[in-house]
């Protein structure tokens, strides 16, 4: 079928299924309680009928091609052009007041709100509450696929649209008359609800890949380097969770000198490039890079798009996944709003139990296989992401349910299973040993009345010296390059007591264990790290409350047995049981056991002292967290996937401790060795009582002592925490 015929068919399916959604509001064939789960469900898509005709009259959008934009179809290039508003577009362009667009995306986000959710078929607690057990689960998964329409009515992704609808009206077909025969099992929903995702996997699982490396899916490009970003306007077009957060945000960007969102993006660009030549990677054999950031920040990505071109590189926007299919739990990779409701998120993050087994498994990695191979060359030349991440929302400590969908012990191995073998397939296309990327992160208004000071506190943190921290964190290496492993005590109520073995050198004076990292790839400064040696690795871990992610975990402990996680748990909850399940998902990932793959010292105090003095240490990104005192990654080590590629530091020394006893499985069985998760977990220094390099004849090098750094040539180090400390008691 031509694509003209197919889109002609595709509008035939929508007029079909819409007409039929509009019958089903005024019928009664469905008996209570299912009659209000769907009507409720059919009033949500009438919306999304409103709000496709907005769309396509061009209401929504200032750059989109509607009736009333007389917008041209920008080519490529124009998108670097310094003109924000190219000539002939009207600013207006019949689009909607900024009061009609907060109004509208409210009523897109409205049923999952804080406020709405306790009563939202959304909610698996209220859904199985009204609708019965098993049931629940199904509709309420079912209501928040649905829900994505609201990204494919602003993207113009008409057949999801219509795939959608008629799902829809399936499930509804099998509860009519219910009242004359046997409402459907809950197992021919599933199988429903399975077919639908094996079937159309094609579509949503390629579709991601196209994303990740075509630069010519350009919707949000379009909008970063087309829109007038004085018009705050421009944040609803993307079709996003919109809160005040996002418009102070991108207000304090527009009031910014131009030299600090100079400042800000060169500084987040120039990492990049470093990246690729501290790793030894030729970055002009690569035309595009994947930028991922948060609403509000248009004025600074722009700066850093037309430096990216500068670079020879495209840019990559893609949105955080919607789908179950592409979903990774309840984290967002992409360009991301609002989250309307965090407990939402994580309530819907294990939805993919509804259909996820053997069969299913192995036909989205064919489809991913499939995709890679069709866009070969365009994976070729993907140089990785450029990530800008943000810190400052309200901290969140997910309620503990009993409805929501969980993965059984075996489908949480299909599902490690899975994950492992798309990183392989990835890997193979977009090559890990050649490309980059660069991560830095700032505050958001949210994070309390000081944000404009913790925001230029953080422009500082980002831009500290490069060249002081080489030489002293050089230092640390120089001894830390003289053991056998490294004992890390707590005090203060700390009760880490843990010895971690490092790979003996064969060459000191061409070898480290240890990378001195600065600020390239990993902005700010400020650590040196290394894959510990596994065996000999033993010991507890424990901090008394530390953020991993966007989750708080309290008086976390995990007890390592030779590098293997082999206990664990944390104080959030009553019962022992769900602490330790809390655990099991958001640090172990399913895994039953996970390796250290990371410790490194962490040496910016400056960074330290900014969170102490602002009380924002538990708001810190682990970007920056980690760089805040020693941490310990469980998971996969920094290496992964380039373990064969030599790394150097500054001092011209390879870094040799780029495997693990389970990296090297690698050789063998790639699926062993990788588990595709990589957890810091950071101690405050005010919690480190000491750490100390343990040599081989057992004498030892003290590094730090009662959270001061207390190793020769380190000490200037402890100048922004005793200032701090002088600073504290003046004020008493």
């Amino acid at each position: 079928m031509q694509e003209d015929e197919f889109q002609e068919f595709l509008k035939e399916r929508y007029a079909l299924s819409a007409a039929r959604i509009h019958e089903i509001s005024a019928e009664e064939t469905v008996s209570a309680p299912f009659l209000d789960y769907f009507r409720r469900t059919a009033e949500f898509l009438f919306m999304m009928e409103e709000l496709k005709a907005r769309v396509e009259a061009g209401r929504t959008s200032m750059v989109e091609n509607g009736s009333d934009c007389k917008m041209p179809v920008q080519k490529a290039d124009a998108f670097y052009s310094e003109d924000p508003q190219p000539e002939g577009i009207d600013k207006d362009c019949g689009m909607d007041t900024l009061q009609q667009c907060e109004e509208w995306n409210g009523r897109l986000y409205q049923d999952i709100l804080p406020g709405n959710y306790e009563n939202s078929y959304a909610n698996p607690e209220y859904a199985e509450k009204m609708l019965g057990e098993g049931y629940g689960k199904l509709l309420s998964f079912l209501y928040t696929e649905l829900r994505g329409m609201i990204v494919y009515v602003y993207e113009r992704r008409f057949e999801e649209q219509v795939i959608l609808l008629e799902l829809f009206i399936e499930i509804y077909n099998c509860f009519e008359n219910t009242e004359e025969t046997e409402a459907p099992s809950c197992r021919e929903l599933q199988q429903i609800l399975y077919w639908f995702f094996s079937d159309y996997s094609e579509l949503f699982v390629a579709r991601r890949v196209r994303e990740t490396v075509d630069p010519s899916l350009d919707f949000a490009v379009r909008i970063i380097m087309d829109s007038d970003l004085e018009d705050l306007r421009y944040l609803y077009q993307y079709g996003e969770y919109v809160t005040e957060d996002e418009r102070k945000m991108a207000e304090f960007m527009n009031a910014l000198p131009e030299e600090e969102i100079a400042a800000m993006a060169d500084t987040f660009t120039e990492g990049y490039r470093i990246g690729f030549i501290a790793g030894g990677k030729d970055l002009s054999r690569k035309k595009t890079v994947n930028i991922r950031y948060h609403l509000g920040f248009e004025r600074m990505i722009r700066r850093a798009v037309r430096n990216f071109e500068k670079m020879g590189l495209r840019p990559i926007v893609y949105r955080a996944a919607v789908s179950t299919l592409n979903k990774k739990q309840h984290q967002r990779i992409g360009y991301t709003g609002a989250v309307p409701n965090p407990q939402y998120d994580y309530d819907h993050r294990a939805d993919c139990a509804a259909y996820l087994d053997n069969k299913f498994v192995e036909r989205r990695l064919g489809v991913m296989r499939t995709a890679y191979e069709e866009y070969r060359q365009l994976a070729r030349e993907h140089g990785g992401p450029a990530v800008v991440e943000i810190f400052g929302e309200t901290p969140f400590t997910p309620a503990a349910g009993t409805s929501a969908y969980q993965l059984s012990k075996r489908q949480q191995k299909l599902s490690n299973r899975m994950d492992s073998e798309a990183a392989q397939i990835t890997n193979q296309y977009i090559i890990g040993k050649e490309r980059s990327f660069t991560i830095i992160a700032f505050p958001v208004p949210q994070i309390g009345p000081r944000f404009p000071e913790i925001f230029r506190e953080t422009i500082k943190v980002n831009t500290l010296d490069y060249a002081l921290y080489q030489r002293i964190q050089q230092v640390l290496i120089d001894a830390l390059n003289e053991g056998e492993a490294v004992h890390i005590q707590g005090q203060d109520g700390n009760r880490t007591d843990l010895t971690v073995a490092l790979l003996p050198l064969a060459d000191p004076d061409t070898q480290s264990i240890f990378e001195n990292c600065v600020a390239d790839v990993n902005i700010p400064v400020g650590e040196v790290f290394t894959s510990p040696k596994l065996t000999g690795t033993n010991g507890l871990l424990h901090v008394k409350q530390v953020y991993l992610g966007a989750l708080n975990f309290v008086d976390l402990s995990v007890r390592f047995t030779d590098g293997m996680v082999t206990e664990y748990g944390c104080g959030n909850f009553a019962s022992e049981e769900e602490n330790r399940r809390y655990f099991f998902e958001n640090v172990m990932f399913g895994h039953e056991t996970l390796p250290l793959g990371e410790f490194a010292i962490g040496t910016n105090t400056t960074a330290y002292v900014m969170a102490r003095k602002y009380d924002i240490a538990g708001r810190l990104p682990i970007l920056i967290a980690e760089k805040t005192g020693p941490h310990f990654a469980v998971g996969d080590t920094c290496y992964t996937w380039q373990e064969d590629t030599p790394v150097y530091n500054p001092d011209g020394k390879e870094i040799i401790a780029r495997d693990n006893e389970v990296t090297l499985k690698r050789k063998e069985d790639p699926a062993k060795a990788y588990f595709g998760c990589h957890t810091d977990i950071t101690i405050p220094y005010e919690e480190i009582g000491r750490i100390e390099v343990i040599r081989a004849d057992g004498s030892r090098i003290p590094l730090l002592e009662n959270g001061r750094f207390v190793l020769p040539g380190t000490e200037e180090l402890n100048v922004p925490l005793e200032e701090a400390a002088q600073s504290d008691m003046e004020r008493r």
